[in-house]
């Protein structure tokens, strides 16, 4: 459980690049709701501070495109999105109600493969993101999470950064080409139990 202060701080101090894994319910589409935010709003959602958590921290790699509004990270309702997987996978997982965020802090790029080489000849700047998230985890407030990334990639700056640290475990990306169903085998059959 989160309390409603810490939620607030972290929606204020981090929400236009992270967010929770919790999603409205879909409707008849696979992609209906997915950008539905009310359900994050502890006035709204009463069971929301019950069910966020922070023993697993979900991380995707970097931002595809700008976050326009708090806290909609991972909640991306444009034809091209895939985040509807992400919600299909974790429903009625302990992973479901994780906290999630970038590695990479406000750097717009598609293609991984050219973020990773921008890493490479930029070390000190994926330091400086790497210090950013650790002071968002330090104000999540938890001692030991499972570290979940997205993509061999997220996986790979993820195990080099905090796996003397932290358990990290790498999942498929949710952009793969793999319908949800098969998303939801894959994710779960590679993720432990958690509280």
């Amino acid at each position: 459980m989160i309390s409603k202060e810490k939620f607030i701080e972290i929606r204020e101090r981090f929400g236009h690049f992270a967010s929770w894994a919790i999603w409205a319910d879909e409707g008849v589409n696979p992609k209906d709701n997915i950008d539905d935010l009310s359900i994050l709003d502890p006035d709204v959602n009463s069971n929301l501070l019950h069910t966020i958590h922070g023993n697993s921290i979900l991380l995707g790699l970097n931002i595809s495109r700008r976050i326009e509004r708090p806290l909609a990270n991972f909640h991306d309702p444009k034809s091209v999105a895939t985040d509807f997987k992400i919600r299909y996978a974790l429903k009625g997982t302990g992973y479901y109600g994780s906290y999630m965020t970038d590695i990479i802090k406000d750097f717009e790029e598609k293609a991984s493969g050219k973020m990773m080489s921008f890493l490479k000849s930029n070390k000190d700047f994926e330091r400086e993101n790497i210090q950013k998230l650790r002071q968002e985890i330090a104000v999540l407030g938890v001692s030991n999470p499972v570290i979940v990334a997205f993509g061999k990639d997220a996986e790979k700056v993820a195990a080099r950064n905090f796996g003397n640290e932290f358990e990290v475990i790498g999942i498929p990306h949710y952009a793969n080409f793999i319908s949800k169903e098969n998303y939801r085998t894959k994710v779960c059959s590679q993720l432990p139990d958690i509280k």
